[in-house]
């Protein structure tokens, strides 16, 4: 018999206790582009990503290129190549090789939606020469408020640019301003995946004040066929802690 019903939408779609209870909290992004991966192409997307670590970015997209035509439908090694070509400098052949991720991805891999709008946007002048590879460069800032500081002088130049609120939102201590950098990303026309991770974020500012407005953002997000696979897993995994069933330990 179906668990209870958590939440039902305007199209009666329904999202269970049954639904939620097997939420891992990781993504399936293998799943992605489907068919079987050979070993070999694993091993050497493997080879790839630790010549890229190593800084030896030529090796790794030739390692990334093989894995890739032996493995053509699994977007991995052409999203690690994107990455290493961005890093690299070059916008233009990386937006190339993001688009084609999200050919063969079209529900999201990792951050290539977001990383594919904000190269689209420099690419159009709206965005300084070099803004992307800056901006994807700031997950390595550890510093909570270096990273803060940084981002503010960004939205102060980029008021309309969406992704950086998304990324400001979590790091503000005041909750006001949390639901203003949230409704300022909103507002600014957020690609898909930027789109899921605001509203997650609203949904969690809204928790303790409008309980079933939350649970309505969460569960329209965790229905909606246009909803990138991370949102959709994200958004699950809140709806199964405010259900109260606690999520199950991933796999190690």
């Amino acid at each position: 018999m179906a668990g209870q019903v958590v939440f039902r939408d305007a199209m009666g779609r329904e999202l269970t206790e049954e639904d939620l209870a097997g939420v891992t909290g990781r993504v399936s992004w293998e799943s992605a582009g489907g068919g079987d991966v050979p070993e070999r192409a694993r091993e050497l997307h493997r080879r790839g990503r630790e010549a890229g670590e190593r800084g030896e970015y030529e090796e790794a997209l030739a390692l990334l290129e093989q894995a890739q035509d032996l493995a053509p439908k699994w977007p991995h090694p052409s999203y690690d190549a994107a990455f290493t070509v961005l890093l690299q400098g070059d916008a233009a052949r990386a937006e190339e090789l993001y688009a084609g991720v999200d050919r063969l991805a079209p529900r999201g891999f990792f951050t290539c939606k977001t990383t594919l709008d904000l190269l689209r946007r420099e690419l159009r002048g709206e965005l300084f020469d070099g803004f992307s590879r800056a901006f994807v460069q700031l997950e390595w800032v550890e510093d909570p408020a270096q990273k803060r500081g940084l981002l503010l002088g960004i939205a102060e130049r980029y008021p309309e640019l969406p992704q950086v609120w998304k990324e400001l939102a979590p790091l503000l201590a005041d909750p006001d301003e949390q639901a203003e950098a949230v409704e300022r990303g909103l507002a600014a026309g957020p690609d898909p995946e930027t789109l899921g991770l605001l509203l997650i974020n609203k949904a969690l500012l809204l928790q303790h004040s409008d309980l079933r407005a939350a649970v309505g953002i969460l569960g329209s997000l965790a229905l909606d066929p246009d909803s990138t696979l991370g949102a959709e897993t994200m958004a699950k995994i809140v709806l199964a802690q405010l259900a109260g069933h606690p999520r199950p330990s991933a796999a190690p």
